[in-house]
């Protein structure tokens, strides 16, 4: 619905259908693959349950569950209805990435539609590189300004989710210390115990809430770090995003021409789902690279 409205706001339909296909696409995606890696049978006990039986509820098994897992992170419900940290190491990473994806696909509670409208703005502005013209979205110029605006929201969120993960692991829990850092509540070993920082950060910083069970988060510590992640990482993009959207109110809409990119046009869907995952995977690979993955890995 709120992408069909933003098409009737900006006087085409055809805009809210690329959006709503790209998140769609993201979506099946997303769901597919995560459906995909709890099926699949790796080691005894998966072979004799038929799948990934661990952590799930009994009365949804792996399909729904796997369903429920890919669409409440895409999104910020937050609800769960089977445990995330005992999905496989992959299924794991998958839940991570829909939420460093920052709520698109459809849209996060809360946030709603901005998520991908600065995504869109992005896409434009690699297309305008492409091309060698000045990038344009809905007749408003993508300048010097606009471009820092929505980098800078992008920015918000992983800077405090890597940084805050990287101190954690870092600092040393003292003998007697409250504070009780990484050491002091993981309850896993390698790469799942980062995992589970690291979803932690991630959960608070993106708005979903969820969490990895192993971690015993309620210290001192994470408390703090948490609740300033999510302090931090749900108000300041909303800062961005209304500079950015008051700096292309001002401007007066320039006429189409022949070189301004459709983007109501599927290319442009193509462009804009691309933009997301690469953008996402070049920020967050190297700490999925450590966690999910070399957990998925070694399955």
């Amino acid at each position: 619905s709120l992408t069909r409205t933003f098409g009737v706001l900006v006087g085409s339909v055809k805009q809210g259908y690329a959006i709503l296909a790209t998140m769609a696409a993201i979506w099946i995606g997303f769901v597919a693959l995560m459906m995909w890696t709890e099926f699949a049978h790796r080691g005894p006990a998966p072979e004799i349950a038929g799948g990934a039986m661990e952590g799930k509820e009994v009365r949804f098994g792996i399909g729904a569950s796997s369903l429920f897992a890919a669409s409440t992170t895409l999104t910020s419900t937050g609800a769960v209805d089977s445990f995330h940290s005992s999905f496989t190491g992959l299924g794991g990473g998958i839940t991570m990435l829909g939420m460093m994806l920052g709520e698109i696909a459809p849209g996060g509670v809360g946030s709603g539609l901005y998520g991908i409208l600065i995504m869109a703005v992005i896409a434009v502005f690699i297309a305008g590189l492409m091309v060698g013209r000045t990038p344009e979205y809905l007749g408003k110029k993508i300048g010097t300004r606009q471009i820092k605006l929505a980098a800078l929201y992008i920015l918000v969120t992983p800077a405090l989710v890597l940084v805050f993960t990287a101190v954690a692991m870092a600092l040393p829990t003292p003998p007697h210390s409250i504070l009780n850092t990484a050491s002091g509540s993981v309850d896993h070993s390698g790469a799942h115990g980062f995992s589970e920082i690291l979803y932690a950060y991630t959960s608070g910083a993106n708005n979903n809430g969820s969490a990895f069970a192993g971690l015993g988060a309620d210290t001192q510590w994470f408390n703090t770090t948490i609740g300033l992640a999510m302090l931090l990482g749900r108000f300041l993009p909303m800062v961005f995003v209304l500079a950015l959207a008051g700096s292309l109110a001002e401007q007066k809409p320039v006429p189409a021409t022949a070189g301004t990119l459709r983007t109501e046009k599927p290319l442009f869907t193509g462009l804009l789902a691309g933009a997301i995952l690469i953008v996402t995977g070049l920020t967050y690979f190297p700490a999925l690279a450590l966690g999910p993955l070399a957990e998925g890995m070694a399955a």
